[in-house]
């Protein structure tokens, strides 16, 4: 389950408390952040203790309306429960951009449901851009037609690249942005209006909405990223597969994790290659021990 809220909490430490108490009494794995600025978590466990801990975080009047995404897993997404306080929920870097009063986020793009987002690509077609708010390394495996993927390996990397001055000529058009479940597009629209770019919306409820309403039947191409051992999920049978193998370039969407202990690459290698060795290492530890 997926899930988050920007409210402001007056005491993030009591409430990394409660939670914690919360997902050890249903027997919840997975990792929450909480701030000031409010709560990001993925957890999973049982749908009948996960129903629990839905219905017990809603009673916390600030956590009411929250917005749980669900998928199904296997049971064993995540090795342990890590519950922890910091400055911001997701991390940019720019914690003093980012002001949240009880709607939310200020200042941040227009939320359009997964529906109006359609809509405005039939009224105003190509001149719509869809920008990445992932990283370079989620988008190999899906992502929305023709989106602006950048080159960034990690979330704050993301205020250089728009400070870069690469998508000035993206300040004056439409622009969508859009992530896994919605949070980090919160964040990316507040940034991106800051530094110039005039028309910003944000997909509301992310990628995770938009599959559940959409599949792969519109605008989405591919499998959707996550972070847990799945690695990825898809939204129906026709999913297309957009990623190549990082050895012999063979369609795949398949990430593994590199055999070397100390790297800590993950990396799309196609079933092809990974019979060929028990222990297959990332490009980067191969090139190292072939030399």
């Amino acid at each position: 389950m997926l899930f988050y809220k920007f409210t402001p909490l007056a005491d993030p430490d009591a409430i990394r408390l409660w939670q914690r108490a919360l997902c050890e009494s249903f027997d919840l794995k997975g990792r929450i952040i909480i701030s000031k600025d409010g709560i990001n978590g993925t957890v999973g466990g049982l749908l009948s203790n996960i129903k629990k801990y839905v219905r017990a975080t809603k009673e916390f009047a600030q956590f009411k309306e929250i917005d749980f995404k669900w998928s199904e897993g296997v049971g064993d997404e995540f090795p342990r429960l890590v519950i922890r306080v910091r400055d911001e929920i997701v991390t940019f870097g720019k914690p003093d951009e980012i002001i949240v009063n009880q709607d939310g986020i200020v200042g941040g793009g227009t939320h359009l449901k997964p529906s109006e987002v359609n809509d405005l690509v039939a009224q105003r077609g190509d001149d719509v851009v869809f920008f990445d708010g992932r990283s370079a390394h989620e988008a190999r495996i899906g992502r929305f037609k023709n989106a602006v993927v950048t080159d960034v390996a990690t979330t704050p990397d993301f205020v250089s690249e728009l400070e870069s001055g690469k998508y000035d000529h993206l300040k004056n058009k439409p622009v969508v942005t859009y992530c896994t479940g919605g949070i980090r597009c919160e964040v990316l629209s507040v940034l991106m209006k800051n530094r110039g770019f005039n028309e910003v919306y944000q997909l509301d409820g992310g990628i995770v909405r938009y599959g559940e309403e959409f599949a792969d039947s519109s605008l989405w191409e591919g499998s959707l990223y996550v972070f847990d051992k799945r690695l990825k999920i898809e939204f129906s049978e026709d999913a297309k597969v957009l990623g190549n193998c990082d050895y012999c370039g063979s369609s795949t969407n398949q990430f593994r994790d590199c055999a070397n202990l100390d790297c800590r690459c993950l990396f799309l290698v196609c079933d092809n290659c990974t019979s060929k060795t028990p222990k297959i290492t990332c490009p980067s530890c191969r090139a190292k021990s072939s030399n």
